[in-house]
Parts: C-alpha cells; structure tokens; sequence
C-alpha cells in the first residue's frame, strides 16, 4: 500500500525521513492526498480533497486548520504538542530578561553612538544610566495555561529565583505531576493579574480568551508590570496595553505577533513569529506528527488528534476495519449485525468518542469482501470506512 502526502509548508528531512519512499509520495503539487502536512499555512479557504485521510500540524495550535469541516468529512487532525515546549520556554525566559534590562533599547543605543573608540566609551558612560534595570529574583510570574509550555516555564522561573503563580482550569493530571510544588495555583485571572510582575500567556485563542488583558485588567496589574504574549494574536490587545506603556503603568510588552499598532512602539518588543523557531522544534515537531500521521494510515491508531480521541489497538486477526462516524447510539451495534451477517467474527475492537464524531477500530478474523465493505460504509451516519 502506497500514500500520498501533500506539504504545505517546508517540513523538517528528518520528519519526512520516516515516511520512506517505498510507501510513501511526499510532494508540495498532489492533488488527491492522503495527508496533508503543514506548519502556519491557513486552510480555511482551500477546498478539502475527498481523498484526505489525515492532516498532520508540525506544531501545537490549530486555529489555521478548519476543524469542524475536517470533521465533517472524516478527516483526523494531528498536533505536536510538547514538541517545541522548550523552545518557547526558552523564548518567554529571553524575553523576561529583554524587557527587565532594557536590552534592547539599549542595544538600540549602542548602535546609534558615532565617534572613534575612546569617544564611544565616554558616550556608553554617560548612558548606560538610562537603560538601569530590574533583576527576576523575588519578583512574581504569573502563568495563564498549564500545558507543556506554561510548565517548563513556571519551573524554570521558580528555578531562577522567581515566586510563580498558575492559573490553569482544566489542567492535565501530566502536567499537575510536572509542576514545581512551589508554584501557587490560584482561582482566577484575576488573581493572577493582581500579583504578577510579569504575566505570560500559554492558552488557545477562543472567546474567552481574547482580550484577556486589556484597558480594565491592566487597572488590576501591579505598576511597572511587564506582559509577555507567546501563544496567539488576539490574547492582548494591542492598542490598550500599548496606551499602558504610554501612561507608565506597564514597563513592556513582549510579543511574537507583531502589527503594526505595536512596530516600533517604546516599551514594545515585537518578535517574527519566532516561538518554535528552532532547529531542535522543527525537527521534533516533524518527526511527532510524521509518526502519528504514519501510525494512522498503516494501523488506523490515533494518537493526538484534537478531533478525534486516542484510540490504539494491537494487531490481531486478518483484517483491521477503521471507522469513522457520527456519534449517534447502535452504531456498533448496525456494525455487529452486519458483520455478523457475513459470517466475519470480531477478533477484538476498541470504541471512542469526541464531541459529535466516533472512531472504532477493529479486527477481524476473515477478509471483507465488496458487498460487506458496501454495507458498512451505507450504514447512516458513517464517515469512512478504512480496510487495513
């Protein structure tokens, strides 16, 4: 059995190294695909082909990928999360320090003093007193999310002296395990906008998540705060903390999502996007999403997918059925009956569901022929039906 996979954007070799040629057509041009690989390339406008199977997200977030309509349609969709968790971590801890020392204003200086070197020493004598800062010990972190990155970073900043505060609702049991007993979880933003002298945010954007700081929650933040936005556009808004900066109630803002509200702006330090932008994330984001999206098509098992739950099955028997369908009551049952009919016995199987879809995969003891296949993929609210 061979595959096609179309790129999107440029995907890291050693990813794409464990899709090898013998099964697989990687190509940026395929028309029919059987996945799709992607990095930041926005899908929502393109036309989804009929032929898609699996779409693999070399990264965390997925507000570029249309997910409901991949549902609709039966397709996975894969992320990597964790895979760029220290990169970010790394990015945020960078950015802390930019903004505390005034690193890159007064970088900005250094560059603009003319004169021979003797007279350059005098000039960075007399300024270097404008560009004074303050240090991370004993100032407090808060962090908005508690996933794979807002941990790393609340224990490294714990481990550089920091107090750190977390406010995350729906943290994973994993991540609760990996958090430094000293970081003090709290109720509410609000909480954590009160005490924070820095504040980052690790969350999707969603309703309840844009606009989490603006003009009225910078009222609640300590004078000469500093917020950091590493997750997604939308999260602060940019004309009301740029206005902070003015009025000298916040010290900076560091962002990876410049615009041009913020270019350029005092106070402001705007990054290209550069969150995941490490050798060491590109590669394993590639390599995390190539395997799930390989596991998927060979073995029907899934394994994070933000559409679909995690489904995994051993090997047993002479045929694997993969299947996916509305989420609507008998339909193993309808599946049963008709297998049942056909004289094919269920070796064993697994059943999952998320939100308004199902996935079952199973094996059988016998080969399927046309008309059962027929059969099942008529049966009403089915999606697809895969033979393994």
């Amino acid at each position: 059995m061979s595959y096609t996979i179309k790129t999107l954007n440029n995907i890291s070799e050693k990813g794409l190294s464990l899709l090898p040629e013998a099964h697989y057509n990687i190509s940026e041009e395929a028309d029919n695909p059987d996945a799709i690989l992607l990095r930041s390339y926005k899908m929502h406008d393109m036309e989804i082909p009929k032929s898609l199977l699996a779409v693999g997200r070399a990264g965390a977030g997925t507000n570029n990928i249309p997910i409901d309509r991949m549902s609709d349609q039966g397709v996975v969709v894969f992320n990597a999360p964790g895979a760029n968790a220290n990169a970010v971590k790394e990015l945020v801890i960078a950015g802390m320090l930019m903004a505390c020392r005034n690193l890159v204003e007064a970088n900005a200086y250094v560059d603009g003093l003319e004169g021979d070197d003797a007279a350059l020493a005098k000039q960075v004598e007399a300024g270097k007193k404008k560009f004074a800062g303050f240090e991370l010990p004993g100032k407090t972190l808060g962090v908005v999310g508690l996933g794979a990155i807002g941990v790393r970073i609340a224990n490294k900043a714990r481990a550089l002296g920091m107090n750190v505060v977390g406010y995350d609702p729906l943290i994973q049991i994993k991540y609760a395990w990996q958090l430094s007993a000293d970081v003090q979880p709290v109720d509410s933003i609000e909480e954590v906008l009160q005490v924070s002298d820095f504040i980052t945010f690790h969350v999707p954007l969603l309703e309840s998540t844009k606009d989490l700081i603006n003009a009225e929650s910078i009222k609640l933040m300590p004078d000469n705060a500093v917020v950091l936005n590493f997750a997604r556009d939308g999260i602060v808004n940019d004309h009301d903390v740029c206005a902070a900066i003015d009025s000298g109630k916040l010290h900076s803002y560091v962002c990876d999502f410049p615009s041009n509200e913020i270019k350029g702006r005092k106070g402001v330090i705007a990054l290209p996007h550069l969150g995941a932008s490490t050798q060491e994330a590109e590669v394993n984001c590639a390599t995390m999403v190539a395997e799930q999206v390989r596991d998927y098509l060979q073995e029907g098992r899934i394994k994070n997918s933000v559409n679909f739950p995690d489904v995994k099955l051993a090997r047993k028997g002479e045929t694997r059925i993969a299947m996916i369908n509305r989420n609507v009551p008998d339909m193993v049952g309808k599946v049963s009956r008709i297998l049942g009919n056909a004289n094919v016995n269920i070796h064993h199987m697994v059943n999952d569901s998320k939100g308004d879809v199902a996935y079952t995969l199973m094996d059988v003891d016998s080969k399927i022929n046309a008309d059962t296949f027929g059969l099942l993929s008529d049966i009403d609210g089915v999606l697809r039906v895969r033979l393994l």
